[in-house]
């Protein structure tokens, strides 16, 4: 589809020259937040850097030259009007905040997966990208690695047959706690590190990486590795699901990770399709057919399908997909070089305002697989959905879990 389109976006925007060195804007720096700036420089230079951590920040300022500002809050770092795109590589429970307020500031956004925290932030955050017409890139680069994109594309062009069942491997949450309660260090900023969350003691393992493994910031293994396996298996599937249930262990330790253990989710898809969720096997997806299998992962792809590519290729001109696909760029494989083409992707839309090829629309459903998935976990029992009105039927207990509350003086503003 086109990208969202509006006469207030037409008129304030004029895509920059191709040849003009476009502006950058970093907001969290912490490792992944490092990738994506490095990756955005080969389209623009890193003028401004936003961490709530200090030493993040400097770190940082040196690795990209020396010469950006730096800043503690990204609205100071939005109110620039110097800036044209935005990398987001903050924590989960940040990402809807930030993105509606750089759409808000009139810039393009390249941000970190999971898009959200919780179902109804997506709901927003769509209506001000509309709204506001910005070309907004979420960091589910597995739709630019070779691999993922080829198995989906023979999924969806029958090479399987008629898809019956979908089988993803997430990997295990971590475990850990009770943790010892300790004083903020001094380069960090606790306060606007929880944000929108509930304002807690600090321990260091809420922050950083190990955030993802408690439920305040994000959703464990099924939203971190979740939205990426996720994501890949309901593209090759092609439709969003209508009923989810699960069961898991959930911990009971104070001060400590939280997020499930021992998972296992099943959802179910208006065609009869079948994907089932779990936390312990061989990390990839696998795409169940009449006709055949394909399993794909960050390593290889195989199954006779695969096999047969030899003598009936699918070369990427027969790709079907995405639309857009910039056929200059060679085919890539593996994280880091997937996010070459992941990021040359976004800054060819920031030229184009077409759609990316991982846009907030197809994201945001993803997620929302991710989401409703940990709810029936949490609450043990089978959900029915409705994709359309996004909300839960007949459960009116599951659908306050489709929101948070968030703390004052950090809410996002509808």
């Amino acid at each position: 589809m086109p990208y969202f389109f509006t006469a207030k976006a037409s008129a304030a925007d004029t895509p920059p020259s191709p040849n003009e060195r476009l502006r950058i804007g970093a907001i969290g720096m912490r490792y992944q937040g490092s990738v994506v700036a490095d990756k955005a420089q080969a389209h623009g230079d890193v003028v401004a850097i936003c961490d709530v951590d200090r030493q993040m920040a400097e770190k940082a300022r040196e690795q990209f030259g020396g010469k950006a500002d730096l800043y503690e809050d990204h609205r100071r770092l939005l109110e620039r009007k110097d800036l044209d795109a935005i990398t987001i590589g903050t924590p989960d429970h940040w990402h809807a905040a930030m993105v509606i307020d750089a759409c808000r500031a009139g810039k393009d956004v390249y941000v970190e997966k999971p898009l959200t925290l919780t179902v109804d932030e997506g709901k927003l955050l769509m209506r001000v990208v509309q709204e506001t017409g910005r070309v907004v890139q979420v960091g589910s680069w597995q739709r630019s690695d070779h691999r993922f994109r080829l198995a989906v594309e023979m999924v969806r062009q029958g090479r399987i047959g008629r898809l019956e069942r979908v089988e993803v491997v997430l990997g295990k949450n971590v475990t850990g706690g009770p943790f010892a309660v300790t004083e903020p260090p001094s380069h960090l900023n606790w306060d606007r590190w929880q944000g929108p969350t509930p304002a807690v003691p600090y321990i260091e393992q809420r922050c950083h990486y190990t955030f993802r493994w408690w439920y305040e910031y994000s959703g464990g293994q099924m939203t971190d590795w979740g939205a990426h396996h996720l994501d890949i298996a309901q593209w090759g599937i092609g439709e969003l699901p209508v009923e989810v249930s699960g069961q898991a262990k959930h911990p009971d330790v104070p001060n400590g990770y939280n997020v499930a253990v021992d998972f296992e989710a099943e959802y179910k898809y208006p065609s009869g399709v079948v994907m089932t969720v779990r936390d312990t096997g061989r990390n990839g997806i696998m795409f169940i057919g009449s006709e055949g299998q394909i399993f794909v992962n960050r390593g290889t792809i195989s199954g006779k399908p695969v096999e047969d590519l030899e003598q009936n290729p699918l070369p990427r001109e027969s790709f079907k997909l995405y639309a857009r696909d910039n056929l200059s760029r060679p085919e890539r494989m593996g994280k880091l070089d997937s996010i070459v083409n992941h990021m040359g992707n976004f800054f060819d839309c920031i030229q184009t305002r077409q759609t990316p090829i991982s846009d907030v629309v197809s994201q945001h459903q993803s997620v929302t697989t991710c989401h409703i998935g940990n709810i029936a976990l949490r609450l043990g029992r089978p959900l029915k959905w409705d994709p359309q009105a996004e909300r839960f039927v007949g459960d009116d207990e599951a659908n306050t879990w489709l929101r948070r509350e968030q703390r004052s003086g950090y809410e996002i503003i509808a």
